[in-house]
């Protein structure tokens, strides 16, 4: 597995750790779950800007 290096507030680091902490989770598996998340949310954002763009075209040949 590749290793990338995140620079973050130390707050905010704090915060990421109590979550995992009380998940029982190392801090590594939050965030991937959280990037995973947003890849997910990200994709289906493109998605439905997509079919949005293909059903105006055809409203547009429709009409």
């Amino acid at each position: 597995m590749a290793k990338v290096l995140v620079s973050m507030p130390e707050d905010f680091l704090g915060k990421i750790d109590k979550v995992a902490t009380s998940e029982g989770r190392t801090r590594s598996e939050l965030i991937r779950e959280a990037l995973r998340g947003y890849i997910r949310k990200n994709s289906m954002n493109t998605i439905n800007e997509k079919a949005m763009i293909q059903a105006q075209e055809l409203e547009r040949v429709l009409e």
